[in-house]
């Protein structure tokens, strides 16, 4: 059975949310400003009005900003 229109949508925003957090993680990581603008270039292309600097603050307003990852 093919999937309708409206499945494909919820699916399409799901993995969108996904992309968009671990690109704003990867961003908070960074040190260098030659890779923020690029991951930048990244979210603007997948959501045009997404403000990532906007988003940082509230995650840090939160208590969530991103952490780098636990070494085992």
């Amino acid at each position: 059975m093919p999937r309708i229109e409206r499945d494909r949508e919820l699916a399409q925003r799901r993995q969108r949310k996904v992309k968009l957090d671990k690109l704003v993680k990867r961003y908070a990581l960074s040190s260098v400003s030659a890779d923020k603008e690029v991951i930048a270039a990244k979210v603007r292309r997948i959501s045009p009005f997404y403000n990532i600097e906007a988003r940082l603050a509230q995650l840090a307003e939160e208590g969530r900003s991103p952490a780098a990852p636990k070494k085992k």
